[in-house]
C-alpha cells in the first residue's frame, strides 16, 4: 500500500519535476514512510474513476474499430477482475493480478488459452492507462505470456463433406454447407450476406470481416449451382442469402447453422461438425496444395500471419512424403 501511495504522488507531480527529482521525491517519500501502516478500503470515488476510466478505454477502442463483440468481451473481462480484486484500478498492482489469474483458473477450470486471453485484454486496458498518464507503468508488463500447448485441431476428410453432402434433404443445408467449404468465410460473415451480393459470373461474393474489413471470397463451380438452385426454390422475398425453412422466412443466425450442422454431423456419426471446422478444413487443405500462406492469409482475413499458420495443419503424410522428397 505504501508503494501505491508513493506511486499516485510521483504521477500527480510528474508535470511539476524532472527526472532527478522525481527520483529523489520517491526516496523521500519512502524514508518518511517507514514504520508507517496504511490501510486502505475502497470507496465511492474509487467505484466511480473504475467506471469512468473503463469507459473511457472502450470508448478508445470504439474508435479504433473494434466490433460490439469485442467491446463487450472486453468489459466483462476487466468489470470481473475489478469486482474480485476489490481496489480502484490505478492502486492495482502485478501481484494482485497474477492472484487473481490464479484464483480464476482454479476456480472455474479454464484452459491455458484462456487465462492468456483475459492477460492479453488486461495488458490492453493498463497499457492504455500508462500511455493516458493515468498509472505510471503498467502492471501487467511483468506478467508475460502464458505458455500453450500446440493442438492440432481436427478437419475434415473429403469422405465426410461428401456424406454430409449426400444427406441433405434441403438445397439450403447443401448450399450452406458448399458455401462454407469453399468459401472459407466465417459464419458471422455468411449469416450476413444477401443475395444480391454474390456474383454468379465470378464466382465471387464481399463479406464483412472482423473490425467491418471488406474482403472478396471465392467459392466453386459445384456451389454456385447448388446456390442457384436453392435460390430458384425459395418463394419468400427476403433479401438475405440463407433463410429459415419455415414460413416467415427470416434471416438465418448463426445458432440456426451450428445447430442444424450439429444434427447432421450426429445423424452420420461424425465428430464436432461445426462451421468453424469448415474454414480450417479449408486452410488446411490450401496450404497442402501449395498456397502461398500470404495469399491464404488475404483469402481469410486474417490481420496477422500467425493467425493463418495455426489455422493450417500440415498434414503428417505430407510432411513424410516431402522428407522422402527433399532428405530421404
Amino acid at each position: 500500500m505504501k508503494q501505491q501511495i508513493i506511486s499516485e504522488v510521483m504521477q500527480q507531480m510528474l508535470q511539476y519535476l524532472d527526472n532527478a527529482q522525481i527520483r529523489q521525491l520517491q526516496k523521500t517519500l519512502e524514508n518518511a514512510l517507514i514504520g508507517c501502516e496504511i490501510t486502505v478500503q475502497i470507496d465511492k470515488m474509487d467505484i466511480d474513476e473504475n467506471l469512468s476510466l473503463l469507459d473511457a478505454f472502450i470508448s478508445a477502442k470504439r474508435i479504433e474499430g473494434c466490433s460490439a463483440k469485442t467491446l463487450k468481451y472486453y468489459r466483462t473481462t476487466i468489470e470481473t477482475m475489478v469486482s474480485s480484486i476489490d481496489k480502484g484500478i490505478r492502486h492495482i498492482q502485478t501481484e494482485d493480478l497474477r492472484s487473481y489469474l490464479i484464483e480464476y483458473q482454479i476456480r472455474h477450470q479454464s484452459s491455458r488459452v484462456t487465462i492468456d486471453n483475459i492477460r492479453r485484454i488486461l495488458s490492453s486496458f493498463f497499457s492504455w492507462l500508462e500511455d493516458e498518464d493515468y498509472i505510471l507503468k503498467s502492471p501487467v508488463r511483468r506478467i508475460h505470456k502464458v505458455k500453450t500447448a500446440i493442438n492440432l485441431k481436427e478437419t475434415y476428410t473429403d469422405e465426410d463433406l461428401e456424406k454430409m453432402r449426400d444427406s441433405c434433404t434441403e438445397l439450403r443445408d447443401l448450399a450452406i454447407i458448399d458455401m462454407l467449404a469453399s468459401t472459407g468465410m466465417r459464419v458471422g460473415e455468411m449469416v450476413l450476406l444477401n443475395k444480391a451480393d454474390i456474383n454468379f459470373n465470378e464466382r465471387e461474393c464481399v463479406v464483412f470481416g472482423k473490425g467491418d474489413k471488406e474482403r472478396i471470397v471465392y467459392f466453386d463451380a459445384r456451389t454456385k449451382i447448388h446456390l442457384q438452385n436453392y435460390i430458384d426454390s425459395r418463394i419468400d422475398d427476403n433479401p438475405a442469402l440463407f433463410v429459415t425453412l419455415r414460413s416467415p422466412h427470416e434471416r438465418i443466425k448463426i445458432g440456426g447453422i451450428e445447430f442444424r450442422l450439429r444434427e447432421i454431423g450426429k445423424r452420420l456419426d461424425i465428430p464436432k461438425v461445426h462451421p468453424h471446422k469448415f474454414r480450417r478444413t479449408l486452410a488446411t487443405m490450401a496450404i497442402d496444395k501449395g498456397m502461398p500462406i500470404e495469399q491464404l492469409q488475404q483469402l481469410l482475413g486474417h490481420k496477422r500471419i500467425d493467425t493463418t499458420l495455426q489455422y493450417a495443419m500440415v498434414k503428417q503424410s505430407n510432411v513424410k512424403l516431402a522428407h522422402k522428397k527433399y532428405i530421404g
